[in-house]
């Protein structure tokens, strides 16, 4: 529900409260390594010409965005940003073309993500190629442009999440790599898990993102800063082409384009499919994105599977023993590189040793009885962590982190009866708002909380009226003016974003409508992956007591597939075709696509020819006509 008022829509300053809590932050903090400021402008060749990168009609990529973050003023923090982040920032918004090697550079400052050029025999091998095909392709050129021309050979996607490999159509093609002129090689399992993620928990996990990521909060020192992993995503849609090749084995070793690589498979540590490796002979190692400049998320606020912290430090224990030897510089596919061996040694010792701190003291705590929260409000780094950069808590936090571990071992329920099955909020809300009095109340005491600095109660208190009286204009505003507070002292880009994100839509409401896209993500799913993302949009009430059984024809691809409906779920049998189908459909795979996105309604697919059904069409729009619809703009900090 909008404001009507400007001034209500408008960013407050800083409390006395919050001013005092950053000052504060800002006279503790002591790890202002000058070391960080070298490592992330070292070799520096070259800058996108205006910074400014267009998708179509619209910008996707404006650097400029981010100047209020640089120069001589920008070196003391604002009152409205934690010091810590403010830090983080001022480096994440260094960019440019950047030499890591001999024969290697990155881009940075494009993308959250970094795009890695490697030079081989006969042409470039990519490593990581960011969200958007918009930047790959624009990073591309400078690389270019730069360094000479050299066409694509090879791709390397570290892992399976979408801003690493979502730039792929702007390096590529799918008809260069049908044809073997390009590598795509990931690790095993690979497009399964990126299916798992972006398709069938996307429309959810793209509004998450929205919050996460302050997508829409205006760069400014009131509003987005940084996102603790990078600046922030793109606003460009992501594509994939499927790998032709994937690694499923620590030690395999391959010749890339002249290149030597050594590959360890780290599945189920920062993603479910990942892997490091390293080039011996230029001993360079990659560590994906297992290792950061940040502590990185246990569990990421957007929602992803939650994370095994105990597996991904013995991972960085493998890869020291593994690779520590024959390197000599490291680099990740986020920030800045570590330069020189005795560097990436003990970089590599505190990532190390930061996850397993952190899943031991959890579940340490976890064992004497303690609840998630209780765990959360308990751990705090240790020295031998805050006074480190780069496990500080700018993208993940000891407090949600902690609350993911827990939940790893011993689930969502804290075993006390009282939660078992508590009220949804809003139910819940009402009854908050007349235990404690009714609205005026909640308002007054919540008001009193703001006065004393207690942020988080206010935003409790106020969380039930909101819920319980969504057009309640003041509790909005108040409860606006509370989370603004709290991103205003968040170290965590996301936990900043989060709090922004919900602070400006309780004022100006919520986005009206989300864009699904995913075509060029569908494109390169297989049909079975297709046929689970459909299932998740069958509408169970609508074919309660109905049975219907399809047979699929995809001649560009020469498959048949079975599709049923019983028992108000699908179910999927894979080359084969049922004699007693109710009907049959023939169309190509990526009509298929067009018709699943939205993109080409099934009546049109049919006037065009492009969609052929046989038998009982009823039943066929008994299945089609059941499948609901993702807006993806659904409340998040309100009803």
């Amino acid at each position: 529900m909008p404001s009507d008022s400007s001034d209500a829509i408008n960013p407050k300053p800083a409390s006395v409260h919050t001013s005092a809590v950053n000052a504060a932050h800002g006279a503790m903090l002591n790890f202002d390594d000058p070391g960080d400021w070298e490592r992330a402008t070292r070799g520096l060749i070259a800058s996108h010409p205006t910074g400014v990168i267009h998708h179509g009609n619209h910008v996707a990529w404006d650097i400029g965005a981010r100047d209020f973050l640089r120069g001589p003023e920008a070196e003391t923090a604002p009152d409205t940003v934690h010091p810590s982040l403010w830090r983080q920032g001022r480096l994440n918004s260094i960019h440019g073309l950047f030499e890591v090697a001999d024969g290697v550079w990155q881009a940075r400052g494009y993308d959250i993500s970094n795009l890695t050029f490697i030079a081989g025999d006969s042409g470039w091998v990519l490593v990581d190629v960011l969200t958007s095909g918009a930047t790959a392709a624009a990073c591309l050129e400078l690389a270019n442009r730069t360094l000479g021309h050299r066409p694509v050979t090879a791709v390397i996607y570290t892992h399976s999440h979408a801003d690493h490999f979502g730039g792929i159509l702007g390096v590529t093609s799918e008809e260069a790599v049908a044809a073997g002129d390009v590598r795509i090689i990931a690790p095993e399992g690979f497009l399964r898990e990126a299916v798992s993620e972006n398709i069938i928990a996307g429309p959810a996990m793209a509004r998450r993102s929205g919050y996460m990521f302050g997508s829409l909060l205006p760069a400014s020192i009131h509003g987005h800063v940084d996102s603790g992993l990078g600046v922030v995503t793109p606003s460009a849609p992501p594509g994939l082409i499927a790998p032709t090749e994937e690694v499923a084995t620590t030690g395999t070793e391959l010749d890339v384009d002249g290149i030597r690589i050594v590959f360890q498979n780290t599945p189920g540590g920062e993603a479910p499919a990942e892997m490091n490796f390293l080039f011996p002979d230029k001993r360079l190692l990659c560590m994906a994105e297992n290792c950061t400049h940040t502590m990185h998320n246990a569990l990421t606020p957007r929602g992803a599977q939650v994370r095994d912290t105990l597996g991904w430090s013995k991972y960085i224990n493998e890869a020291l023993d593994l690779f520590i030897d024959q390197t000599e510089t490291l680099f990740s596919t986020h920030h800045w590189p570590r330069f020189g061996q005795d560097d990436a040694r003990e970089f590599l010792i505190k990532q190390r040793d930061m996850y397993r701190w952190l899943h031991d003291q959890t579940m340490r705590l976890a064992n004497h009885g303690h609840t998630a929260t209780e765990i959360a409000e308990q751990l705090k780094l240790p020295d031998c962590f805050s006074a480190q950069s780069h496990t500080r808590e700018y993208y993940g936090t000891v407090s949600h982190n902690s609350k993911a571990v827990y939940q790893r071992y011993l689930g969502w329920f804290d075993g006390n009866p009282a939660n078992l099955n508590p009220h949804p909020p809003e139910a819940s809300g009402r009854r908050y708002v007349d235990a404690i009095g009714g609205s005026a109340e909640v308002l007054r005491q919540a008001e009193a909380a703001m006065q004393t600095g207690d942020y988080r109660w206010a935003a409790q208190l106020l969380n039930h009226l909101v819920f319980a009286e969504p057009d309640n204009q003041a509790a909005r505003l108040l409860q606006a003016d509370t989370f603004e507070q709290l991103g205003y002292q968040a170290e965590s880009g996301p936990w900043r974003n989060f709090y922004l994100t919900g602070a400006m839509e309780l004022r100006a409401g919520g986005p009206q409508s989300v864009g699904r896209g995913g075509r060029a993500m569908t494109n390169a799913l297989t049909i079975d992956m297709i046929f689970d993302a459909l299932g998740v949009r069958l509408q169970a009430e609508a074919v309660e007591g109905k049975t219907v059984t399809l047979n699929w024809q995809f001649p560009d691809i020469d498959e048949r597939h079975v599709l049923g409906l019983s028992n108000c779920a699908l179910h999927h049998r894979q080359d084969c075709v049922d004699e007693h189908a109710d009907a049959t459909l023939t169309l190509d795979k990526r009509t298929l696509g067009l018709i699943l996105t939205g993109s080409l309604p099934a009546l049109e697919a049919i006037e065009q020819g492009l969609l052929r059904i046989e038998g009982d069409g009823q039943a066929v729009l008994t299945l089609l006509g059941s499948l609901d619809q993702f807006e993806g703009n659904f409340a998040i900090s309100e009803p």
